[in-house]
Parts: structure tokens; C-alpha cells; sequence
């Protein structure tokens, strides 16, 4: 069969014993090659249609290029076999429908969608109505008797086409298609004569040989082969892979391409799309969920160009086709045991289903329906704890706005797409989005669009919150907002979205960039001003329940890092089992301290530190019983001092200011002489390095006497929170050690002190002294530390720095370029790298047990509360790891999960990615 230009390849006689590899896969009349369960093959989107079909429901029939094609495509040469294979499915196909692509009074159309294993809602390319060409659309006219239904098609195609396949910029085509609309008078592209589709088909054509070079594509294979490469690339376009780096998934696992033959949403008023859910995706609520469109094709729906009816509308429109779907969907969920998102399409009243996956779903819903379906049978407890992603446990934690004693003006209201609260100040651009929050001018930031669409992607990532004009509870924003955890209200159609003057108009008002806006996510308020955030209680029921199946599975405890009894208290409340670090210095900068800690820098003789000192110990003191009271029989670690001293003074560039100031105002001023004896301590305390200066340990063996005021100080608090009949356990941390001798001489002191408080208390506690490691060198003689260390805890922040040889405050200088480069799949300071500083960790724990069998190890720094850096934490056999108070419950999470796949060898319990 002969298409111009491109012919279909015909199988060569086959040379090898060898059976080629199937590369095309197709389903259609009731069966399928391939099953639901081979999602690493044909993708989620291919995987789902293969097992719906298979099940007997209404699937238009295809085929699926398997991932391995892609692949083969990302290293540069594409097998022949999978042509040959493709075009066998085609013809396969087009027997089927007995049609031909793009020929014949009744010519064949076809979709060609991308779908990988993990869903990525939005983050790669579509096109739909391949095959339509000059010949073909007024076949499809004469055969539908609806010239402006085929004309609207073809319009379609060659702007996605353009888009998508020729790199033409989208908004030309929409340029194009606005100005006629404008001309027309209409308000609905529907309303739209074929005549002036006529007229955009020509102007879309003309662009395309301005942009190009070439004419619009009339043959149909090529349309086909061009369609498939281009979803192949949209596999590595920055948008998508902005959404694996946030994901944490594979760059090499690939897109399948799934081609499937063309029903028609837009074919008249008898005709619709949607799309939809089994449960609420938002709440969870065990009801049906979603959106529809008549006479439109699926792109309309998501992509927020028109708000859509819900879909219990249609129960109205067309009853016999609403009785039929939600039957067909409770079906589906029973069957893969989870909440489905689903795509539909009725053409002339006959309803076929497009697509069914597990659907994303808030860290609210998610819990919901993972007790739901525990308490209806569907799956077992051990399988609800991997339903929810641990970071997805933020939603309970999420802000809420304060209103009470406040005017509050509620601008508009749209549709509650993603729950929490966001404050922030307006931008209109992904990139300016990304501008101020890498710069720093905008201290929280709502990126305000009329809709969203995938190339937003990085500036969402960085904005608190996201408003939108236009789109629905299933558009790009909904859908990869609530996957984020950020708040978001889209569709509030009384906000005019002015993108070119970066205006936002509703109510007669008019806000610019950095303005200031408040958005309530639960009800979908847009409100003015700069509102405050009332902080979530972590008591939800639902919640409360889900954790009491997730903690008892886990081995690893989970610890806070708090430094003041008030984030005691909040840890505790998020189910701490400990703190794991508090940092000691952060007590001196309050106003009543640090006047004595800088009198005690500026000493300068023993005598005269000892002084200052002494003045610090009983504010000290009472902090560690704060404490120790707030954790009642649970350990603390406490780390002594560690940052240079030059950071409690203050900065040299703001003393010669104020000198400056003085000399010229007041000369004989007595300030100034103090203030000159400050500036010439800070000039002294000056390094070129003060990371690797004089900080930590260095500090407590170059001035013992603060070892020993923060011994005492911890050791007294502890005896008299005894006394008074508490169980304190505190753990004395020494921190930035390099070696054996370093540890010796400052656990000397602290057990010397100890001792000396005991006798002089008549009474005793339980203490440890360990270390703080976070030199490659003392993970690398760690079996020698720990001849005096009682426990090691990992600074994994430090210990990424010093490793790396990377300042953690100025990364940002070339991690956009790392990461776009795939030199750095994460952040390292946000993703634990589990082959570098990983291994030192590992070998530090195992060559320190060897010495001391009993060693107790966590690590402390940011990477406690990241869900994969846990998982590593488990497998290696530490015992805790501590995190800030916010990542608690999502440590506990991602700790019993690692439990539970130790156990099965592997997470194959189901759940969502």
C-alpha cells in the first residue's frame, strides 16, 4: 500500500535462530498482547489499555511501541524491526476498522500519545487526528455530514503537529486562531463557521512554510513516523525532565507511544469528553469525581482553554451513558484494587473508554482511601502504607489562613484544585518565577496564569502557590499542584490574567508583580493582601489511624532536631522519639546571652572567659531542662558549640560603618572605643575558611573552659529534672572531630565535669558522650573513634561539603547547570548521594561496630526527613535518623516502608508514583 512519499517496510527473511524482539504490541476486539502487569514495556497508558480491553470494555483499538524503542532512540539508532513491526500493526488495524489511514471516503485517524511506567500527567507531548490531510479532511466531512467538526479537526492536527513535531512556537498558531475568533465575533471556538476554519487552516499552513521551510506533511506515514519520534523526545524535553528530578524517577526508563484509532468528542452536540476519578482525588471522599466537555476532544478538558461541566451533569445529558461509565469505573477500581483516573469519549451517544491509571491523589485523599479500601477489603494494611508517599504526609502539616479580627476581602473564587493555604507575591511567568525565587526579591511567591501548562513545570517547583483564570479540578495545574503538595485555585473566571502588562484585574482592582495575594486551596478563595497562616494540627483522625499501621512496622526510630524547649514540644506532638540534635550556640544569640558570649570572646585571658562563662551556664542550664522535660524519658543529643566565634560578633563591614559614624559625630564618644576593640577581635577572628577554622572541636579543645561550662550545664539540668522525677537521658555530642585524639581529650572533660556534678549532687544519671561525624577523615577512622565515642550521628550536611569539596551556601551557582546536565540527579544536600558520602557512612558504621558492638548511630542533618536518604539509612542497620519537627512523619512513613521491602524483597504492593 503506497503513501507517497513513505512506503510501509516489509519483514526481511529472517537470518537467526533468533526470535526478533516484539516492539509493537496491539489490543483491540476484546484482546490484547500484552497485560496491565507490564507497565516497565508499555508504559501505565499502555499497560492500562491492554487490561481493559482484555476485560471486555469499550477500548478503540491500537497498538503500543514498547519503552525499549525509545531507548533505542535516546542512543541515537532506532532498530528497522520496529518500522516493519509498526506498519504490520497498522495494517492490522486498518483491517479491523475496515478503514485506511488518511485515504478512502472513510479514512482511518488515529491518536499518538506518550506513556511511561510512572505517570507524568502533562510532562510529555499528544498529538491527536494523524492521518487528516487535504484529500482526507473533506472525506471526513462528506461521511460525518459535519464539514465544520472535520475542519476542526484538521486545524487541530497541524497545530499539534507544528507544535509538537516541527518546533513551531504554540502561541503563532493561537495568534492566528485568536484573531479570527476576534474577526468573527464569537466567544467559544465551537462557534466557529467551517468557513473561517477553512481560513485557519490556510494561515496554519502558511506559518508552518514560513517556520520551516516545508509544507505541512499530506502523507500519513510520515505524519505517523514523525508523530513516534517526537513523543520519543519529548521523553528528555525540560520539562519532563524537571518532573523525574522531583520525582526521583529513572531518566532512562522511557516513554512507550500509544496509537490508537480516533473516536470523536467533538463530532456534534451528541458527542462529549472527560475525564475522571473513582474517588475524590482532593478529599477522597468515596464519590464519584470528574469533568466533561460536549462537542470537544480531551485536550479541551485538561488543558483549562474551557471550565468543564461536572460530571454528575451527565447523569442528566445522558443518563444511559453515566449508568454505563460509573459501572465500567467501579469495575476498574475493583479490579486494580485503587483509586482510577480515567479518560472517556462519547461519540454519537456511545461511550469508549481512552484510558484508566491509578490517579494522583493529595496526601489528604490518599490516606483516605487507603483506610477506606483496608475497611472494604480491597487491600491489606501492609499494602495501604505504600498508597501514600511519605512527602504527601506535608498535606496534614499544610498552613491555614487566619481571618479571625481580620477584613477580609475575598476577591473571587474558584475551583479548591489543591488544599492549604498560600501567601506570596504575585508573578505571571515560569521564569520570573524561578528569577525571584534564585535572587531572593520576593520572599514567597504565587505564580498567577490563565492556565498552567507543562512548561510551568520549574516555576512552580519554586512558587508557595499557583492561581489560575481558567481550568478545572483535572487541568495541569489541579493535577501536578496536588501531586507537589502546593497550594492551588484554579478557574476563578472572574480574575482577568493580563500576561503581557503582568495585571491580574477582578473587582474593578488591580494587582501587578509583587503584589501581594492570599489563597485559600480548601475553598478555592482568592483573597487580598498579605493574610497570616495558622500552622496545621496533626490530629486528623484519618491520620492518626494510618500511622498507627505505619510505626509499628518500622525498625528505625525517628528523631527531632529542636533546640528550644517550644520545638520540643511541637516534636513531640509529630511523634518524635527523641531529639537528635540540638544545637547549642543557637541559645547565645537570644538578647540576654549574647552580651556574655561576646564578653567571653572578648577575654582575653582564661580568668576573664571564665567569668562571662559563668554568667552563661545557669541561662544554659535552664534550657536543657526545658528539654529534658518536654522529651520526659526520651533521649536528647546535644552538640557542644561548633560555629567559628567570629559569628556571634558583629559583622566587620557594619562596625566600620558605625565607627565611621562616630568619628565624624561624637570623637571622644567612650562607644568607640569599644567599638574598636571589637572590630580589632573580629579582624583577629578573621579566616579565610572559617568552615574548615577554627569551629567545633577545636574550639573546645583550644578553650576547654567552654567544654566544661556546657558539660555542667547539661549534666546539672539532667540532675534536676531527676530530682524532681524525670528520667532525663542526655546524649553530649562533640562535634567536627578528625581523629582519636581529639575525641579523647574532650570526652575527658566531659566525663571529668560529670563526675564532679555527681559528687557534688549526691546523685547520678545516665549519660553518653559520642561524636558528630562529618569529616571524611573520622568516617575513615571510625573504628579508633569509637574506642571513646558511645555513639556516632552523621552531619550529613557537613559530611556532603567536606566530601564533595562543595560550599552548601553557594551550590546554587551551578546546580541548575548539574542538574540540566544530568551530572547531578538531585541536590546532594537534599537527596542523600548514596555512592559517595553514602559508602563513607556505611563503612563508618560497620568499622565503629566493630570496635564497640553496642554503637548507637543516626544521622541528623537535612537528609533525615528525605524519603529515599531513610530508606538508605534502614538498609545500612542505623538506628535513628533525626530531621526537623515538619519531615517527622514523613521519616516515619519512609521508614516503615523500607521495612516492609526488606521484607517482601521489594514494593510490590501497589500504590501511586
Amino acid at each position: 500500500m503506497a503513501h507517497g512519499v513513505m512506503e510501509r517496510p516489509v519483514a526481511e527473511q529472517a537470518t537467526s535462530t533468533e526470535p526478533a524482539t516484539q516492539y509493537v504490541y496491539f489490543f483491540g476486539d476484546g484482546k490484547a498482547d500484552g497485560n496491565g502487569k507490564m507497565k516497565d514495556v508499555l508504559g501505565g497508558k499502555g499497560a492500562g489499555l491492554a487490561e481493559m480491553t482484555n476485560a471486555g470494555l469499550p477500548v478503540p483499538p491500537g497498538f503500543t511501541i514498547q519503552t525499549e524503542a525509545c531507548r533505542e532512540y535516546m542512543r541515537g539508532q532506532l532498530n528497522p524491526e520496529i518500522d516493519v513491526q509498526m506498519f504490520a500493526a497498522l495494517d492490522r488495524l486498518e483491517r479491523m476498522q475496515g478503514q485506511k489511514l488518511g485515504k478512502g471516503d472513510n479514512p482511518l485517524l488515529v491518536s499518538v500519545r506518550s506513556g511511561a511506567k510512572f505517570s507524568m500527567p502533562g510532562m510529555m507531548d499528544t498529538i491527536l487526528n494523524l492521518g487528516l490531510n487535504d484529500e482526507a479532511v473533506e472525506a471526513l466531512g462528506r461521511r460525518s455530514n459535519n464539514p465544520r467538526f472535520a475542519y476542526d479537526s484538521f486545524r487541530r492536527l497541524i497545530q499539534m503537529f507544528g507544535d509538537v513535531v516541527l518546533d513551531v512556537p504554540k502561541k503563532r498558531f493561537e495568534h492566528i486562531f485568536d484573531a479570527v475568533k476576534h474577526r468573527e465575533k464569537v466567544k467559544f471556538d465551537y462557534e466557529l463557521q467551517p468557513k473561517a476554519l477553512q481560513e485557519i487552516i490556510a494561515e496554519y499552513k502558511k506559518l508552518v512554510k514560513k517556520e520551516t521551510g516545508k509544507d505541512f506533511p499530506q502523507n500519513p506515514l510520515d505524519q505517523l513516523v514523525q508523530a513516534r519520534d517526537a513523543v520519543f523526545r519529548s521523553w528528555n524535553n525540560d520539562r519532563a525532565k524537571t518532573y523525574r528530578r522531583i520525582n526521583n524517577i529513572d531518566d532512562w526508563l522511557g516513554t512507550a507511544v500509544n496509537v490508537q484509532a480516533m473516536v470523536f468528542g467533538n463530532l456534534g452536540e451528541n458527542s462529549g469528553t472527560g475525564v475522571g476519578f473513582t474517588r475524590n482525588p482532593a478529599t477522597g471522599e468515596h464519590a464519584f469525581f470528574g469533568e466533561y466537555l460536549m462537542n470537544a476532544q480531551g485536550e479541551d478538558v485538561v488543558s483549562g482553554v474551557r471550565t468543564p461541566l461536572s460530571i454528575s451533569e451527565l447523569e442528566k445529558a445522558m443518563p444511559h451513558v453515566y449508568r454505563q461509565l460509573k459501572e465500567i469505573t467501579k469495575r476498574m477500581e475493583k479490579h486494580y484494587r485503587d483509586m482510577q483516573d480515567f479518560e472517556f469519549t462519547i461519540q454519537d451517544g456511545k461511550l469508549y473508554m481512552l484510558q484508566t491509571r491509578n490517579g494522583k491523589r493529595t496526601g489528604l485523599a490518599a490516606v483516605r482511601v487507603a483506610i477506606d479500601m483496608v475497611n472494604e477489603g480491597l487491600i491489606k494494611q501492609d499494602e495501604a502504607v505504600f498508597r501514600v508517599e511519605p512527602n504527601q504526609l506535608y498535606d496534614f502539616l499544610v498552613p491555614r489562613l487566619v481571618e479571625k479580627g481580620v477584613q477580609v476581602e475575598v476577591l473571587a473564587t474558584g475551583l479548591p484544585a489543591s488544599p492549604g493555604a498560600a501567601v506570596g507575591q504575585i508573578v505571571f511567568t515560569a521564569e520570573e518565577a524561578v528569577k525571584h525565587h534564585q535572587n531572593g526579591t520576593f520572599k514567597s511567591i504565587i505564580l498567577v496564569r490563565g492556565e498552567t501548562t507543562p512548561e510551568d513545570i520549574a516555576g512552580m517547583e519554586v512558587a508557595a502557590g499557583i492561581l489560575t483564570s481558567r481550568g478545572g479540578m483535572t487541568s495541569h495545574a489541579a493535577v501536578v499542584t496536588r501531586g507537589m503538595g502546593k497550594c492551588c485555585v484554579a478557574g476563578a473566571g472572574d480574575c482577568v490574567v493580563d500576561e503581557a502588562k503582568k495585571e491580574l484585574r477582578v473587582k474593578g482592582r488591580t494587582f501587578k508583580q509583587g503584589d501581594w495575594i492570599s489563597l485559600d486551596g480548601t475553598t478555592g478563595r482568592v483573597i487580598a493582601g498579605q493574610l497570616k497562616t495558622l500552622e496545621a494540627q496533626p490530629d486528623d483522625p484519618d491520620l492518626v489511624k494510618f500511622m498507627s499501621w505505619v510505626d509499628p512496622v518500622r525498625r528505625l526510630r525517628i528523631r527531632a532536631n529542636a533546640d528550644i524547649p517550644r520545638d520540643a514540644k511541637k516534636a513531640r506532638e509529630f511523634g518524635a522519639e527523641g531529639i537528635g540534635l540540638c544545637r547549642t550556640e543557637h541559645m547565645f544569640f537570644a538578647e540576654d546571652r549574647i552580651e556574655h558570649m561576646r564578653a567571653m570572646i572578648l577575654a582575653n585571658n582564661e580568668k576573664d572567659r571564665r567569668a562571662a562563662l559563668k554568667k552563661l551556664l545557669p541561662m544554659q542550664r535552664a534550657d536543657f531542662v526545658g528539654l529534658f522535660k518536654a522529651m520526659e524519658s526520651l533521649p536528647v543529643t546535644i552538640r557542644t558549640i561548633d560555629p567559628p566565634l567570629h559569628e556571634f560578633l558583629p559583622k566587620r563591614e557594619d562596625l566600620l560603618v558605625q565607627i565611621a559614624r562616630l568619628e565624624e559625630t561624637k570623637p571622644k564618644s567612650p562607644k568607640l572605643k569599644e567599638l574598636r576593640t571589637l572590630l580589632a577581635r573580629v579582624e583577629e577572628l578573621h579566616e579565610m575558611n572559617p568552615m574548615l577554622g577554627l569551629r567545633g572541636c577545636r574550639l573546645g579543645i583550644t578553650f576547654p573552659e567552654i567544654t566544661e561550662m556546657q558539660a555542667r550545664a547539661i549534666i546539672e539540668a539532667a540532675v534536676a529534672v531527676k530530682a524532681k522525677g524525670g528520667d532525663p537521658h542526655p546524649e553530649i555530642m562533640i562535634p567536627l572531630v578528625g581523629g582519636i585524639e581529639e575525641m579523647r581529650n574532650q570526652a575527658t572533660i566531659v566525663r571529668r565535669v560529670a563526675e564532679e556534678v555527681f559528687k557534688e549532687k549526691g546523685t547520678k544519671v545516665d549519660y553518653m558522650v559520642g561524636t558528630m561525624i562529618e569529616l571524611p577523615r573520622a568516617a575513615l577512622t571510625a573504628d579508633q573513634i569509637a574506642e571513646e565515642a558511645e555513639f556516632f550521628s552523621f552531619g550529613t550536611n557537613d559530611l556532603t561539603q567536606t566530601t564533595f569539596g562543595i560550599s552548601r551556601d553557594d551550590i546554587n551557582n551551578f546546580l541548575p547547570a548539574y542538574l540540566k546536565l544530568n551530572i547531578f540527579k538531585q541536590d546532594p544536600f537534599a537527596t542523600l548521594d548514596q555512592a559517595g558520602v553514602g559508602q563513607l557512612v556505611k563503612m563508618a558504621t560497620t568499622n565503629g561496630r566493630k570496635t564497640r558492638p553496642t554503637l548507637k548511630v543516626g544521622i541528623c542533618g537535612e537528609h533525615g526527613g528525605d524519603p529515599e536518604s531513610v530508606k538508605f539509612c534502614h538498609r545500612i542497620g542505623l538506628n535513628y535518623v533525626s530531621c526537623s519537627p515538619f519531615r517527622l512523619l514523613t521519616a516515619r512513613l519512609a521508614a516503615a516502608q523500607a521495612a516492609l521491602e526488606e521484607k517482601s524483597a521489594g514494593p510490590n504492593l501497589g500504590g501511586t508514583r
